[in-house]
C-alpha cells in the first residue's frame, strides 16, 4: 500500500555529477601542468641572475692595477658650532650629575 509507487529515475543526475567531477579534476590537472611550467621559467631565469650576479662580483673583487699614484690628502673634520656646545655642555652635566645609587640586591646571603 504505501510502497507500490517505483523509486525515482535519478541515474541522469548521476551521470552529471561524474562529468562536472571529471571536468573539474581536468581544470584542476591543466591547472598544475601550468604552474609547474612556471616554476621551471622562474627557476632557470633565477639561475641565470645568480650566474650574472657572480659573474660581476668576481670581476668585481679581481683587482685592476694602477698605476702608483701619491696618497690623497687626508681632510680634517669640520664640526659644526652647535654641535660642539651640546656635546660639551652635556659632558659637563655628566661630571656634575650626582651618582646613581648602588641597587640593593633582593637575594639573602
Amino acid at each position: 500500500m504505501f510502497f507500490q509507487e517505483a523509486p525515482p529515475d535519478t541515474s541522469a543526475y548521476m551521470v552529471a555529477g561524474y562529468v562536472i567531477f571529471f571536468i573539474l579534476m581536468a581544470v584542476y590537472l591543466i591547472s598544475l601542468l601550468i604552474r609547474s611550467r612556471n616554476l621551471r621559467q622562474d627557476l632557470t631565469m633565477l639561475e641565470t641572475m645568480q650566474q650574472e650576479n657572480r659573474a660581476i662580483a668576481e670581476s668585481k673583487t679581481t683587482p685592476v692595477r694602477k698605476k702608483a699614484s701619491k696618497a690623497a690628502p687626508v681632510r680634517k673634520k669640520t664640526t659644526n658650532p652647535k654641535t660642539a656646545t651640546r656635546r660639551a655642555s652635556k659632558a659637563k652635566a655628566a661630571k656634575t650629575a650626582r651618582p646613581k645609587p648602588k641597587k640593593k640586591s633582593l637575594r639573602k646571603k
